[in-house]
């Protein structure tokens, strides 16, 4: 955890996003260290638990990261958490939760209330087109040898 702190502290020293670190760990050694890199990249799913799991994932040359963990700084973001969730990693470990975020300007509330179906008001209007021909993609892969699934 003193990494992904450490993290953090690198992050705001460069001026490079908000105060979040994230360190992957594999059989007790390091894989990936990262922090949030919103403002340096202009990208607002550079967060440091996703850098994180870019790095790993190039490091091991797939996508899987079942046998690593991770460890964040706070408690994650659903976009991150999500990508966990991807990555197949079993166990997290966090410290300041996403109330403390939330105190600092960092709220995730509404994207978990939208998530849960609770939201008061949609931010995002959502509209199906052209489902059939979206669809074709998924027809093709079905009858596809060999997919990787993920």
């Amino acid at each position: 955890m003193n990494l992904a702190i450490a993290e953090a502290e690198k992050g705001l020293a460069t001026g490079d996003g908000g105060p979040f670190g994230a360190v992957i760990v594999r059989a007790g050694k390091i894989l990936a260290r990262a922090h949030n890199e919103v403002l340096k990249n202009n990208d607002p799913t550079c967060h440091a638990e996703i850098q994180a799991i870019r790095a790993a994932s190039q490091k091991l040359k797939c996508f899987n990261l079942s046998d690593c963990e991770i460890y964040s700084n706070c408690e994650p973001c659903p976009m991150c958490l999500a990508a966990i969730y991807w990555a197949r990693i079993p166990k997290l470990y966090f410290g300041a939760t996403r109330a403390d975020a939330a105190k600092i300007g960092f709220a995730d509330k509404i994207i978990y209330d939208a998530i849960g179906g609770k939201a008061a008001c949609e931010r995002v209007e959502k509209i199906q087109v052209a489902r059939e021909k979206c669809l074709q993609p998924f027809k093709k892969w079905v009858k596809m040898e060999n997919v990787t699934q993920y």
